[in-house]
């Protein structure tokens, strides 16, 4: 497309932006015609001399161009920048790949010079190159699970070739494996289970790891089949795998995967189960967060004992820096998981494998479609203070969005476009930002610079006769030279200098003359109000017009405007002077005005914190006066209390009357004082707020004295009387003890069986004699 053609194009684009806008200038401050363009996008500034009134702001110079024309300045008077797009390089788009870089998007660099809030559109066109190559990388989850899985792809590789050469004559493939760390819990780390994680009958197992690179990208069939017939299975302990610390050094280590720079880069991952995840590696005892840089050695992943998983923010912002699209071929039980991971991951596809992943060719087919034939536009990081908006402009556009544009299903060589819309919101230094498709190397380079100024705003005349040869014109008004000041530099500043002069005209140091007048000298000089009538002030603070009105009459036809505040004549009052005095509606039964504790305004009882209306008789929430007055209660009527030597200066609103009985009908107070005597009393509370009449009963109830003698002596009788009791129950309780005893020894006693003359040496002495002699006859 030819550039000239474009830039007209993107400047009716802008015209039709600016009628749909309701062009408005909000002012805030405006001193300069820089501050007037800082102000609001459609607002313009009239250079034009003698345009303002004498006394008149100089901020009137800013408003909309429609605004200004009915002031009476002309076009070549006004200043009002616009939005300057240029397109600096456009290279037109390839229609096929042709061993040269191809174009897939144009323009390729803008730059941009942008007034705040202006927004400026420009079209971006695209086209899908007929056989652009394509890259393909198969990774593969090579834990036990997935032995039936192994064995397929060896029997595929012919087919899956078949398959790509379909989409584009410049394919190539490459081969990976995974599965996970080699540290505990995630593998056993037994030395021969290292060397053999699988089944102690399964011979074919090669020892763990985490990420092996197999075969980097290729073209050659015979060589793709021989990598993968030399793979066989793995294994580890826990089902989710090491498949993000692998995706990340596939994107990572470029050189040695062998990524294309002109190529549709795809990974292919195939597993059965979920993943790893920043955070995890804490189980292993690994804190070190993972660094998204290239760790692989002689074709293995080297970091992975030291290094946790990679969170799947890094991985996505790796994948989409590299120009990755990734296709999840997943079995059916872990499909949701990779479905949430897939709406995270740009450009991303996911598909059901079979059992044995006999069907990963069509699912990898269908993937690719889905992910060429939808085109997504997006930038990467925006200064601050910056907007973009895109508009897809195609059969089958996608949602509206501030972040990314989206056309579905657009097939190789059909053309379509995006709107995209900048906005810059305040003034900016030279700063650029990047579009660009997803996956897709081709870019738009926007350079963005902001116009804040205005090209009127330098002057090399210092004696112009405008300004009474003592400044020069920047922009319409004067720029004085220094020692003077005023609207047409006529005042000599002498010893002060213009900062002190101008302060002097600032009340509390707010605006200069209240933004009603203007500095002369030091001095304000107010101006006029529309309706004609005068503001006046040290500051230009006053006016007559801004009074509280009633019946549509200022101060109610009633009184007089003064600096705001009505001055109501003498027979009227109220803020607007709107009521008639008069306090009947506010006289109580004994004549008083809302019984002195509120004002009557407008005839109506204004009562004071507390006290309800209609007459301020009632207070809701103050203090009980039964408590506040007992201490002038009491030295008021027995001369005792904390205010006994203050009483006559404390009390001097409270009249004490002791009486033998009350004669008031208000509520009776029973209170103890401070010598622990009971006072009885009654309170009328008479005019005004702190204001009270009390009768009080002349006996007070006391509390007898105590006793001494009888406390003691009964004291006395009572402990001896204890005492006794607790000897008698003492010597109970040791007959009680010896009684037992002795019945006891009794029974034992009884229990014996004594027999009698057993012992030898209670028998009498025995004597046989023999006369040796006597025979016996």
């Amino acid at each position: 497309m030819d550039r000239r053609l474009l830039l007209l194009l993107l400047l009716m684009m802008e015209h039709n932006a600016l009628c749909q806008q309701q062009q408005t200038c909000t002012k805030s401050v405006v001193n300069s015609c820089s501050d007037c363009i800082r102000s609001g996008p459609f607002c313009a500034w009239c250079q034009k001399l003698n345009f303002t009134k004498p006394g008149e702001q100089e901020a009137v110079r800013c408003d909309t161009k429609d605004q200004l024309k009915q002031k009476g300045c002309d076009d070549e008077e006004i200043i009002s920048p616009f939005n300057y797009p240029d397109i600096t390089k456009s290279v037109p788009l390839s229609m096929s790949f042709k061993n040269e870089e191809p174009v897939q998007m144009s323009p390729q660099k803008i730059n941009l010079q942008l007034r705040p809030g202006l927004p400026q559109t420009f079209r971006v066109a695209f086209r899908r190159v007929q056989g652009y190559p394509v890259d393909l990388y198969y990774l593969m989850d090579l834990s036990y699970s997935m032995k039936d899985d192994l064995q397929k792809i060896k029997e595929l590789g012919n087919d899956l070739f078949a398959a790509l050469k379909r989409i584009t004559r410049h394919a190539q493939i490459g081969f990976g494996a995974f599965v996970d760390k080699t540290v505990l819990p995630y593998t056993n780390t037994n030395k021969e289970k290292l060397a053999k994680p699988c089944d102690e009958n399964d011979q074919q197992c090669q020892a763990a790891f985490g990420y092996r690179h197999v075969l980097s990208m290729t073209s050659e069939e015979r060589e793709f089949e021989r990598k993968v017939a030399a793979q066989f299975i793995s294994g580890n302990l826990d089902s989710p795998e090491g498949s993000l610390d692998a995706m990340m050094q596939a994107a990572v280590c470029g050189d040695k995967i062998g990524w294309r720079n002109s190529s549709t880069r795809l990974i292919v991952l195939t597993t059965d189960a979920g993943f790893h995840m920043a955070g995890d590696g804490k189980l292993a005892g690994i804190l070190e967060p993972n660094d998204e840089q290239c760790h692989m050695e002689n074709g293995l992943y080297v970091k992975g004992s030291e290094m946790d998983y990679p969170s799947v923010g890094q991985l996505a912002a790796a994948l989409e820096k590299h120009n990755i699209q990734t296709i999840f071929a997943v079995t059916q039980n872990v499909e949701s998981v990779y479905e949430k991971l897939s709406k995270i991951i740009p450009k991303s596809e996911v598909g059901v494998l079979s059992s044995d992943s006999r069907n990963v060719i069509q699912l990898i087919q269908r993937a690719y479609n889905s992910l060429s034939s939808k085109v997504t536009v997006t930038y990467d990081s925006l200064p601050d203070n910056v907007r973009v908006v895109y508009t897809p402009i195609c059969d089958n556009p996608g949602p509206t969005g501030d972040s990314r544009g989206v056309c579905n299903n657009v097939p190789e060589a059909q053309m379509i476009y995006f709107d995209v819309t900048v906005t810059v919101d305040s003034c900016i230094e030279d700063k650029s930002f990047t579009i660009r498709p997803l996956g897709i190397k081709d870019t738009l380079t926007v350079t963005l610079s902001t116009n804040c100024k205005c090209p009127c705003e330098n002057s090399e005349d210092k004696a112009h006769p405008h300004c009474s040869q003592n400044g020069s014109i920047i922009c319409g008004i004067c720029s004085c030279n220094a020692g003077f000041i005023g609207q047409f530099c006529e005042c000599v500043i002498g010893d002060k200098d213009e900062t002190s002069l101008r302060a002097s005209c600032q009340r509390n140091n707010g605006t200069e003359c209240e933004g009603r007048g203007d500095c002369v000298c030091g001095r304000c000089q107010c101006h006029n109000t529309e309706s004609g009538s005068s503001i006046y002030g040290e500051f230009c603070e006053c006016d007559n017009d801004q009074c509280e009105k009633f019946k549509n009459k200022q101060c109610g036809g009633n009184g007089d405007c003064d600096c705001g505040i009505c001055k109501c004549y003498s027979d009227f009052e109220g803020s607007a002077c709107q009521c008639k005095k008069s306090d009947e509606a506010c006289r109580t039964s004994d004549n008083t005005v809302c019984y002195g504790r509120g004002s009557c305004v407008c005839n109506r009882c204004v009562c004071k914190e507390g006290y309800q209306p209609p007459l301020c008789k009632t207070c809701l929430g103050c203090p009980d006066p039964c408590q506040t007055k007992l201490n002038c209660i009491e030295c008021l009527a027995f001369g005792s209390g904390p205010f006994e030597t203050i009483c006559s200066m404390e009390c001097r609103n409270t009249k004490v009357e002791k009486v033998d009985q009350f004669t008031l009908t208000t509520k009776e107070c029973q209170q103890k004082d401070s010598e622990g005597c009971w006072i009885k009393f009654r309170l009328d509370q008479l005019v005004g707020e702190d204001n009270y009449r009390a009768e009080v009963l002349k006996q007070r109830e006391c509390p007898e004295p105590p006793n001494v003698a009888a406390i003691i002596g009964g004291s006395v009788v009572r402990i001896t009387f204890i005492g006794i009791v607790m000897l008698m129950l003492i010597k109970v309780l040791l007959y009680m003890k010896d009684l037992e005893e002795f019945k006891k020894f009794e029974n034992e006693k009884k229990k014996s069986k004594w027999r009698e003359a057993d012992n030898p040496i209670l028998h009498t002495a025995t004597t046989n004699m023999a006369n040796p002699t006597f025979t016996g006859e």
